[in-house]
């Protein structure tokens, strides 16, 4: 594995890439398919040191998993633009987690109905007076008539990225270059 080109963005902070991940919505699966990438976009949840997401138990992603399990799960979140008199400086405030591994297929019905229930708690928290239950999470079927599987991911390299927004520079509509002179 190369290492982070641009060193001052590296970040190596557990506990705030941690809280990135908690906190992040979306993230991209990257598979591979022969010789082709394959990048989809998920709904996901971190807990315990591992991501969690779920799928429907048919299907390309699930024939690419099983295929070759190996993966890289990406994450970023946008936090502005910053803006320089000088358009090459002009840049981008972002942080961003690269996490590589094995997919693994969650078997265990507590582990799954847990990680299930964290991604309630996540999207739509408060939403449901009552927590899932095993049985909704073991006999749920999409309309397509497929079971819902949920994968897990426990992360062999994570790398993190982080440019900081410079509230000075901070790019609003309405500013402009000469604001900046």
């Amino acid at each position: 594995m190369q290492n982070i080109r641009q060193e001052k963005l590296v970040c190596k902070d557990d506990e705030r890439i941690d809280q990135f991940l908690s906190l992040a919505r979306t993230g991209y699966l990257g598979l591979t398919d022969g010789e082709l990438p394959y990048v989809v976009p998920l709904n996901f949840i971190w807990m315990n040191g591992a991501l969690y997401f779920h799928g429907a138990a048919h299907g390309r992603k699930i024939d690419l998993i099983q295929s070759n399990a190996n993966c890289c799960f990406t994450i970023s979140e946008d936090y502005g633009t910053m803006v320089s008199p000088i358009p090459a400086k002009t840049d981008t405030a972002y942080m961003s987690v690269m996490l590589f591994g094995i997919l693994e297929t969650v078997s265990d019905l507590n582990e799954a109905t847990s990680a299930m229930q964290g991604m309630l708690d996540k999207y739509v928290p408060g939403y449901y007076e009552h927590s899932l239950s095993q049985t909704h999470v073991e006999r749920y079927r999409s309309s397509l008539g497929s079971h819902t599987v949920v994968f897990k991911l426990i992360p062999s390299l994570r790398t993190a990225k982080e440019n900081q927004l410079d509230p000075q520079s901070a790019f609003y509509p309405g500013r402009n270059v000469k604001m900046d002179m």
